[in-house]
C-alpha cells in the first residue's frame, strides 16, 4: 500500500492550514479500505489519487464517510503531485465531475489552485434556518441581512449563515451528535457561519458533524460554493473574496476565491500547503 501524505492545505505560510492525508497509488484501494484507512489517519478527508489515462481518479473519504468532493483534501493532492511530477496542472476525474488542479513550488510550501465544479445555490428552507439557529443558539437578530440563509453548492452541498459580527462568529457551538442527525437529515456536507470584515474579506467557521468532526479549520469546497453564492445574489465581491479560517481554532488557514462572471461557473479556490512530515 502507498504511503499516506500529512499536508496542510491552505496555510498561513508554514503555520496553520487544514490537514489532510493524500494517498497515491496505481490503483484504489476498494472503498471499505479507504474508509478504514481515512478514519485511521483522522484528518478532517483524505484524497485517494490513481491514474486514470493521462488524467487522476480521485476519491475523498473522512473518517465516518465518502464525500463527493473536498475542497482542502484536493489542494493538498495538488501539492503532492506537484511535488512528486514537477509544477503543472492536472486533470481529476471525481465521482460527480471533471476538474483540476495545479501546483507551483515555493521554497518549503507549494501553492496550488483547483478550479470547483459548477455552483449553484437556493434560499434556505424557513424551517430548516430555525433548525440551524437553534443548534447554534443564535437568534434571527444575529443574522446579516444582506446574505440570506442559504443551501449552496460548489461540488457538494452546504449551508451558508452569515453572521453580523466577529465576535458571534467566535461564539459558535454546537451538540455534535444533534448537529450531525440534523446535518444527514438536510444532506449537509458542513454549516458554513460566515461574517464580512469587508465585501471581499470573510470571516468564517465550518461544522463537519456529518464527517465525524466538529469544525474544519479550512473548507475549500464549502469556499467555492460560498463564493458562488456571492456572485449570484449579486454581492460587490470586485472579482475575487480572501476568507480567513480557523483562527478560533488556533490554527489560521488563508483562501482565495476567484469568482468568474458567468452565473453557475467554476470558481478557482487557492492557497498554500505545507508538508507536515518534513
Amino acid at each position: 500500500m502507498a504511503t499516506v501524505l500529512r499536508i496542510a492545505a491552505f496555510s498561513d505560510g508554514n503555520s496553520g492550514g487544514n490537514p489532510a492525508g493524500v494517498w497515491i497509488g496505481d490503483v484504489l484501494p476498494e472503498a471499505s479500505r479507504m474508509q478504514a484507512i481515512a478514519a485511521e489517519v483522522g484528518f478532517s478527508e483524505t484524497a485517494f489519487a490513481a491514474p486514470e489515462g493521462d488524467a487522476w481518479r480521485v476519491r475523498y473519504f473522512s473518517p465516518a464517510m465518502e464525500v463527493p468532493f473536498c475542497g482542502h483534501a484536493t489542494i493538498a493532492l495538488g501539492a503532492a503531485l506537484a511535488h512528486r511530477y514537477g509544477d503543472r496542472s492536472f486533470e481529476l476525474h471525481l465521482n460527480h465531475a471533471v476538474i483540476s488542479v495545479s501546483g507551483h513550488s515555493h521554497g518549503n510550501t507549494i501553492a496550488a489552485a483547483l478550479q470547483s465544479p459548477p455552483t449553484r445555490s437556493a434560499r434556505l428552507e424557513p424551517t430548516l434556518r430555525d433548525e440551524l439557529l437553534d443548534l447554534f443558539g443564535y437568534a434571527a437578530s444575529d443574522l446579516d441581512a444582506n446574505i440570506p440563509p442559504a443551501k449552496i453548492h460548489g461540488g457538494a452541498d452546504h449551508a451558508v449563515l452569515a453572521l453580523t459580527s466577529r465576535e458571534a462568529l467566535a461564539r459558535m457551538q454546537y451538540d455534535f451528535a444533534r448537529g450531525r442527525g440534523l446535518m444527514e437529515q438536510a444532506g449537509l456536507v458542513t454549516i458554513a457561519l460566515v461574517t464580512a470584515e469587508n465585501p471581499r474579506r470573510f470571516h468564517v467557521r465550518n461544522a463537519f458533524a456529518a464527517g465525524g468532526v466538529v469544525e474544519d479549520p479550512a473548507t475549500g469546497a464549502a469556499a467555492a460554493a460560498f463564493a458562488g453564492y456571492l456572485r449570484d445574489i449579486g454581492w460587490p465581491h470586485g472579482g475575487a473574496i480572501d476568507i480567513v479560517q480557523g483562527e478560533d481554532m488556533g490554527a489560521r488557514s488563508l483562501i482565495r476565491a476567484e469568482i468568474g462572471a458567468a452565473k453557475g461557473s467554476s470558481i478557482r479556490v487557492s492557497g498554500t500547503a505545507r508538508f507536515m512530515d518534513a
